[in-house]
Parts: structure tokens; sequence; C-alpha cells
């Protein structure tokens, strides 16, 4: 007999935790005298790395990451998850 039920795997490739990079991306703005939370921001919606200092590797980091992910880890962030 086979088992029709359906299944959830995740998929997810193995690569950096997106909560570290944002914190190490976090930090490497703040030490060049960004504004953090403006920068993300602009990242963020617009896609262009170039809100990203390369300072620490930061750019490289969060280029990393898809966009989506690191917005699911703010929101869970947010909402204490």
């Amino acid at each position: 007999m086979s088992d029709d039920r359906t299944r959830m795997f995740d998929v997810r490739p193995e690569g950096p935790d997106a909560a570290e990079v944002l914190r190490t991306v976090h930090a490497a703005l703040r030490e060049k005298g960004y504004n953090p939370v403006v920068q993300l921001v602009g990242y963020l919606l617009s896609g262009d790395p170039a809100y990203i200092t390369a300072h620490r590797n930061a750019r490289n980091l969060i280029r990393q990451i898809e966009r989506d992910e690191l917005l699911e880890e703010l929101v869970r962030g947010y909402l204490g998850e």
C-alpha cells in the first residue's frame, strides 16, 4: 500500500543564517556611519546592493540570502517568534 498523504519538506539550502547576516550587516553599516535601518529598508525595497556597505564583507553576505527570507526573519523578530 502506498501512503498518499501530503508531506511538507523544508527545502531551504544550507547557508548563512538570516538573523546573523542581518546583525553583521547592521554592525558594518553602523561602523561606517550609516543609518542601518534606512539602508536596510532601501536594500529590501529596491534590491540594489549599493545600499549595503562592502565593509566587513556585508554586501556579499546579504546577497547570499533572498530578500524574502530577510523580511521573514525581520517579521519573526518583530513578532517575537
